[in-house]
């Protein structure tokens, strides 16, 4: 990759990171519906505007259905099953553990896709396994009910993630990429609206600033701004270079929470953290120069 791609790369990857850190300020606030409604109705909007600059359309009128589904699985569900898992976790492990995403994309592409499950992707997903239970069981935080339930939000999360990226591949075929991003999000906005309607924050949720400044900033800049770097690589360096930003996001995520939130490093999350990492070696193959992988893990 050249400078300037090697460049947008770790931009995106800090972007990505970013959110975890702003979910965590929000989402104990204002709610997890509520954050990722504000994060998802932003973000299209501002895409929308973008693509009104570009003279460009997403065809909304054929293709609404598929978005609302794309919108479901690749935004609403799994934004929201992390900020449901921030609630107790912190943002450090949430961006450790949305590392397991490529295992999980090549298990749904395996099931729907008729894609090759090697021996060798096979012990990748045993290892990412391996990885979640050194992090959660290596922990400061106390095993209790409500953490194992948010370890496990969190890993559903990455299972959204896989079966949004092979639907992405199945129904989404030539579609512009910028096209792509806005009804992705709008999708999620409309999908959301009732629950968040149903669900609103009590009237002892605190609107401060510090709140606002956060889903404004997980809406355009993790989600917006972070789409058109995505999009850039993708189109630049290919989906399997992309790829890569898998094993940068968690670094991230620690480092932003270590600075702004005050979080500790521990050693069970950086030798789970490491683990993981090994396992989408594995199922990825990108530092290895092996065989491209067919389909593309849909990021966060």
């Amino acid at each position: 990759m050249k400078l300037k791609e090697i460049g947008a790369m770790l931009i995106l990857a800090a972007l990505w990171g970013a959110s975890f850190l702003f979910i965590k300020i929000a989402a104990p606030e204002i709610g997890p519906l509520f954050t990722i409604q504000g994060r998802v109705t932003i973000a299209g909007i501002v895409l929308i505007l973008l693509l009104l600059i570009t003279r460009r359309s997403a065809n909304f009128r054929k293709r609404w259905k598929q978005y609302l589904i794309l919108g479901a699985l690749n935004a609403a569900i799994p934004f929201t099953l992390i900020a449901t898992a921030e609630l107790q976790l912190n943002a450090s492990m949430s961006g450790i553990i949305n590392a397991l995403t490529p295992l999980f994309t090549a298990l749904v592409a395996w099931r729907y896709l008729q894609e090759k499950l090697t021996i060798k992707k096979g012990f990748g997903i045993l290892t990412g396994i391996v990885g979640v239970g050194i992090l959660v069981g290596w922990s400061p935080l106390p095993l209790t009910k409500d953490v194992l339930i948010s370890v496990c939000c969190s890993v559903l999360s990455t299972i959204s993630y896989g079966f949004g990226g092979v639907y992405t591949k199945k129904a989404f075929s030539g579609v512009a990429p910028l096209s792509l991003a806005t009804g992705q999000q709008i999708g999620a906005a409309v999908t959301l609206l009732p629950f968040t309607i149903l669900f609103l924050p009590q009237t002892t949720a605190t609107f401060s600033l510090t709140v606002v400044l956060s889903v404004a900033g997980l809406a355009i800049f993790c989600t917006a701004i972070a789409y058109l770097f995505y999009f850039y690589l993708i189109e630049s360096v290919g989906p399997t270079k992309t790829q890569s930003v898998t094993f940068l996001i968690p670094f991230f995520s620690m480092i932003w929470g270590v600075i702004f939130l005050k979080e500790t490093i521990t050693v069970g999350m950086c030798i789970g953290l490491l683990v993981i990492l090994c396992s989408v070696l594995f199922i990825s193959d990108i530092p290895l120069g092996l065989k491209k992988k067919k389909e593309m893990s849909s990021l966060r």
